[in-house]
């Protein structure tokens, strides 16, 4: 039978192994390990990559969010707005920056964050909005900053899964406040462990990102802030670099499986995404909707075909947050009872997709309603 990995990353690595090798040798040997030029190289290459003017490479995603919104100094209980639809990193990091997260319903149609949620959750506790590039869709920037100028507020966004994603001809990466990337090893751009990274156009904010990564400082032994120990490895930005050459064309191939998906998947039961005009997704996954979701799930794992959830359970019905379990997000709710990832490589091939666009298109899921 057939095989259909959701992600093949030793596939995607073996690409490029003896340049991984070559880029490990070279830290090795450097004597640099920390804060060294690989970090300094990546930092300046992927800021350029993005049409930022600043990066600033930190230990992870969750470290970008939570320094990004450090760097704002909001006073203890202060508001940020972010759907509830989420990983639960977006939270977290609202929650360990000693804000609340107010968790909003998203858009049923294209599962961002949804214009008029935002709109209804604005208090005067409020200092932040944080949009999440799900999925590697944009969010409406445009319409998003438009709603946080009337009100004085940051846009920190959460870009875990958007390398590469455009919006409306701009990358995804290039503002004047905080955008976080998150460097993990299944992300489009993912390194072979942890890390992270900010991108700014705000020379300010970039310096003082820079010191609250390091300890709140910009001299050794002189400490301005109360900083964190959360940087770019070496090795990793090393790894980064060679794969950020490969990033452009490791998305087109995503593209082209996504547009066999989008052209060929017709089956009535499954949701397509809703990708607006202007907008140009890198697809980090491709995730369909289906009220039957667990018997699509099976029948596509009975074809060898692997799919995954994202996110079983949203934000507000989540453990970590007992005080939002009374909260009523229909959106979020149903959302998470019926997505479904399907695989998503710059591996795939395109007898694969197709492959899996006929599997899906032939199942019976009338067979659910028995």
């Amino acid at each position: 039978m057939r095989t259909v990995k959701f992600l093949d990353l030793l596939g995607l690595h073996e690409l490029d192994k003896s340049q991984y090798l070559a880029a490990f040798e070279e830290v090795l040997l450097s004597g640099k390990y920390i804060l060294g030029p690989q970090v300094e190289s990546f930092e300046s290459e992927f800021a350029n990559y993005c049409g930022a003017k600043y990066c600033i490479g930190v230990g992870s995603g969750l470290d970008a969010l939570v320094l990004a919104i450090r760097s704002y100094e909001f006073e203890p209980g202060s508001e940020i707005i972010v759907p509830a639809n989420t990983f639960i990193a977006s939270l977290f990091a609202i929650s360990e920056s000693q804000c609340v997260p107010i968790p909003v319903d998203p858009d049923p149609k294209t599962m961002g964050i949804s214009l008029e949620s935002i709109e209804k959750a604005i208090t005067k506790s409020t200092r932040a909005i944080m949009p999440v590039h799900l999925y590697g869709i944009p969010c409406d920037l445009n319409l998003i900053r438009n709603i946080a100028d009337r009100h004085d507020l940051k846009v920190i966004e959460d870009a875990a899964q958007a390398h590469g994603t455009m919006y409306k001809g701009q990358m995804i990466g290039e503002s004047q406040d905080a955008v976080a990337f998150s460097f993990y090893p299944g992300k489009n751009l993912g390194a072979l462990g942890d890390g992270g990274a900010i991108t700014t156009n705000d020379e300010n904010l970039a310096k003082k990102l820079r010191a609250l990564r390091n300890y709140g400082s910009h001299k050794k032994y002189v400490h301005d802030f109360m900083g964190s120990n959360s940087r770019l490895d070496e090795v990793q930005a090393a790894l980064l670099r060679v794969k950020l050459k490969s990033l452009n064309k490791h998305t087109q191939s995503k593209r082209v499986t996504a547009d066999i998906y989008m052209q060929g998947i017709s089956h009535p039961a499954v949701e397509l995404p809703l990708i607006k005009d202007g907008y140009e997704s890198s697809w980090h996954l491709f995730v369909v909707r289906t009220p039957y979701r667990e018997e699509l799930r099976k029948y596509l794992a009975e074809k060898g075909i692997e799919t995954l959830i994202h996110y079983p359970i949203p934000c507000h019905k989540q453990g970590a947050y007992p005080e939002y379990f009374s909260l009523s997000l229909p959106n979020a709710e149903k959302l998470a009872n019926e997505v479904l990832s399907l695989p998503m490589s710059a591996t795939l091939t395109e007898e694969d997709a197709l492959y899996v666009v006929d599997c899906i298109n032939q199942w019976d899921h009338n067979l659910c309603k028995l």
